[in-house]
């Protein structure tokens, strides 16, 4: 905020703070930012503004490398980061989803979206109960993403209306920057980053030029909860790369950003792309559905069945039907999330890439 503002149109932004220490890093590495001067500027600025954030809090955090979980859909392996993240949630959604013919419903009617929707809810019930810290609770995945789950699961929808409410499974004994990139050498990354609400905490530690950011806002409070503040521990977030291999191939690298949005996101641009046979492009194009109201990751639970959002270019008499069914249909402008991918063509030897007008975005091969 140079000179106390946001900058204009047309106002070029610096920031020497920043460059100053991406330079640091550049000669310390990792240790310059959790061991080294970097993290004593950190732990200044907290200790002075009342935070609880340490020196030691960062002298002690490493990063891990972890196993992606899959699940497969009409051939198709679809690619996600276990919890304590929200990945497997788009894997429930597809697992549900297979057991219905969705390409003869067709892209946009109101069968395709009512099932997609009660997916969602039900898989976001168990979000909310099940998905933490795996270091901390022993959080189900195998049994979550599991074809016997899904079969069980999808019982519970009615093909004819909208569901007020679901609980979650029973178990036997999450502002967002998604980017992917590939390599003349067929390395393909899904990548994505975000701090969190807004712009974050708000917190710029002095001279360092960067905010902090706010993660910490999605523990739950409830006693007993998965996902219950606890020191050490990782809250539940939101940010889920994706990947889909065919015959154990890398075929397409995306990403979804927008909060819950994302799985939902991720379940719709496979739907698009497998059942509805959509080019890479139109997959992102294409109106998109966004539920929101379901159990959330602190514990409150939906008892309303949520509202429906619906981009523009769904038909009239699809919304009405929807209606029809009890789904609470509300309009919404913005919030149906970002989509990047990039896609592998093994028969010709080229990448396709794609990019969203939904906010800013480019395509790019060079």
């Amino acid at each position: 905020m140079p000179g106390g503002k946001s900058p204009a149109k047309g106002e070029i932004f610096k920031n020497p703070l920043l460059a100053g220490t991406l330079e640091k890093i550049v000669k310390g590495g990792r240790n310059e930012f959790y061991r080294g001067s970097i993290a004593r500027d950190i732990d200044a600025f907290m200790k002075k503004n009342g935070g609880f954030l340490t020196f030691d809090d960062l002298s002690r955090h490493h990063s891990e490398w972890i196993e992606p979980v899959s699940t497969s859909y009409r051939g198709f392996d679809v690619w996600e980061l276990p919890p304590n993240g929200q990945g497997i949630a788009a894997l429930q959604m597809l697992n549900i989803l297979e057991g219905y013919n969705i390409a003869a419903m067709g892209f946009g009617s109101a069968e395709y979206i009512h099932l997609f929707t009660e997916a969602k809810k039900l898989a976001f019930e168990d979000r909310a109960k099940y998905y933490a810290d795996p270091l901390f609770s022993n959080v189900p995945v195998s049994q979550l993403i599991s074809k016997k789950y899904a079969a069980e699961r999808r019982k519970l929808i009615d093909r004819d209306k909208a569901a007020k409410i679901y609980d979650a499974g029973k178990i036997e004994a999450g502002n967002t920057r998604y980017l992917t990139v590939a390599d003349k050498f067929g390395n393909m990354v899904s990548l994505i980053q975000s701090n969190y609400r807004g712009m974050g905490s708000g917190m710029c530690p002095t001279g360092l030029g960067f905010v902090l950011q706010d993660r910490g806002e999605m523990f739950s409070l409830m006693e007993g909860h998965a996902n219950a503040y606890a020191p050490g521990k990782r809250p539940f977030h939101t940010i889920i790369p994706a990947f889909i291999t065919k015959n154990g191939e890398p075929l397409i690298s995306f990403g979804v950003m927008g909060g819950d949005m994302q799985p939902q996101g991720h379940v719709q641009i496979v739907v698009n792309i497998i059942d509805f046979k959509m080019n890479l492009q139109e997959a992102g194009d294409a109106p998109r559905i966004y539920h929101t109201g379901s159990s959330e990751p602190t514990g409150e639970q939906m008892t309303s069945g949520g509202i429906l959002h619906l981009e523009s270019g769904i038909r009239t008499e699809v919304l009405q039907k929807l209606m029809s069914m009890g789904h609470v249909i509300q309009w919404n402008l913005g919030g149906y999330g970002g989509y990047q991918a990039i896609m592998w063509d093994s028969r010709n030897k080229v990448w396709y890439g794609a990019s969203e007008s939904r906010k800013d975005g480019q395509a790019a091969g060079y």
